[in-house]
């Protein structure tokens, strides 16, 4: 292909939202409303948002805008909010999804940990950049902080969960997911956060009352010796159990002899419980 028909190759058109109302023949206000929520992919232009032609002639020819919202793929419509850094469009996404039906912790588990999955799938894949993927993140811990609350249960707890992200990882949004379903699940827990050093985990865990396990995520590669030591270190020093997961979790760590090694948010609740049912069992027989 020469240069010259390089140039004249015809470029996607994108339309302002005024005059992607007038092709769908609705009010600016409604299709402000399907890009605020993720049902109409639009990207921020200055002090407006504009939507690609395509884009729009499939969502014209397609039942989406009046599909129930049982039958939405709510995790697409958050990773495009996420992506775009729009906090008030992504939160919409997430309420709609509990409008819809959708209790707090399938939020997390069927929305958002697959929207963040998708993001970094492209991250890896080089189809958003370093600079979108720090966006998200900032917009995804704004989420989970007004969340949150949602998962507090009243009354006594099962015991005292200890979590946090080994040192050299600095992913602190896994932690707070899974902290955020433990509560749900009936637990206290100490979120440590990112980077976590071992003397912290033994220092948060040592005075825990009612302690049942400590957690030890990695999201990070390469931070196998990391995990060792501080597993190692919990073992040595509280003798509690230990449950590690995460994507950073390589082969050497799987052999540090923790309770539970866990590849999902699922597995990780599962782990938890079942270690709780033997601290419970073990109390009684004591008692």
């Amino acid at each position: 292909m020469t240069d010259e028909s390089q140039s004249t190759q015809s470029v996607t058109p994108t339309l302002t939202l005024t005059e992607a109302a007038d092709q769908l023949g609705v009010h600016y206000m409604t299709v402000y409303r399907y890009v605020r929520t993720g049902r109409l992919p639009a990207v921020k232009a200055g002090g407006g948002w504009l939507v690609n032609k395509v884009a729009l002639d499939e969502f014209a020819s397609t039942p989406t805008k009046t599909k129930s919202h049982k039958n939405v793929d709510w995790h697409v419509r958050l990773c495009d909010r996420l992506l775009a850094g729009d906090e008030a469009g992504a939160w919409n996404v997430i309420e709609a999804s509990m409008v819809s039906g959708l209790e707090p912790s399938a939020v997390y588990l069927e929305v958002l940990a697959p929207a963040l999955a998708s993001i970094g799938s492209a991250w890896a894949a080089g189809e958003v950049s370093i600079a979108d993927e720090h966006r998200a993140t900032a917009v995804t811990n704004r989420l989970i902080g007004r969340l949150g609350p949602r998962f507090h249960r009243p009354g006594q707890t099962r015991g005292t969960i200890v979590l946090g992200a080994v040192s050299g990882d600095l992913h602190a949004v896994p932690t707070a997911i899974a902290s955020d379903l433990l509560r749900g699940s009936g637990f206290t827990v100490f979120d440590l956060g990112a980077n976590s050093p071992i003397e912290s985990f033994l220092d948060a865990a040592g005075s825990a009352d009612r302690l049942i396990a400590v957690g030890i995520t990695s999201s990070t590669a390469e931070t196998d010796d990391q995990i060792i030591a501080t597993v190692n270190a919990i073992k040595e020093k509280l003798g509690c159990p230990v449950v590690i997961g995460g994507h950073g979790i390589g082969s050497k760590a799987r052999a540090a002899h923790p309770e539970a090694t866990t590849a999902s948010a699922t597995e990780m609740l599962l782990a938890f419980d079942q270690i709780a049912e033997l601290a419970i069992s073990a109390r009684a027989k004591t008692a």
